[in-house]
């Protein structure tokens, strides 16, 4: 993943802090290993929104609806399709949550609710601290962290 798109996403998570931010990051039809986009949108967790967790506020969940979710999945049958999904979490730790993998799972149970891998932006008031890349494992039945990157430098 190209730092320059990871940059944007703590830009992302800076701007909605201490609220989580979220958003997709695109990639060629034709080069299924590669992103060259961010696709930010607004948390509508706000608005209760959210299919699993409508009573945690917009500091502790994140949902993509209307306009935003309409034009996600639209754009698979684009030429650059979504690849990973991202979500800041502002208690400055990068991990997939119990939420985070129910709302990322198909709701039959049989695998991701969408072709796309799932990133966790940790920030908390200061920095972007760590960061965690998350896939679909058919083996584990659930996501598992294929990578840990390094979030911005203290100081």
């Amino acid at each position: 993943m190209p730092r320059a798109l990871l940059e944007r996403a703590f830009a992302e998570a800076r701007k909605a802090f201490p609220y989580e931010c979220c958003g997709w990051m695109t990639g060629p039809r034709d080069d299924e290993g590669r992103v060259d986009a961010v696709r930010p949108c607004a948390n509508q967790q706000a608005a209760g929104d959210h299919p699993t967790a409508a009573d945690r506020s917009a500091e502790t969940a994140y949902v993509i609806a209307g306009d935003d979710l309409l034009a996600f999945n639209k754009a698979f049958d684009s030429e650059a399709p979504p690849r990973v999904i991202y979500h800041s979490h502002p208690n400055g730790r990068a991990y997939f949550s119990a939420t985070d993998h129910e709302v990322a799972t198909s709701p039959w149970g049989d695998g991701p609710a969408y072709p796309v891998q799932q990133l966790v932006v940790g920030i908390d008031e200061s920095r972007v601290t760590e960061v965690a890349l998350f896939a679909w494992s058919d083996a584990d039945g659930g996501f598992v962290e294929i990578a840990r990157l390094p979030g911005e430098p203290t100081g």
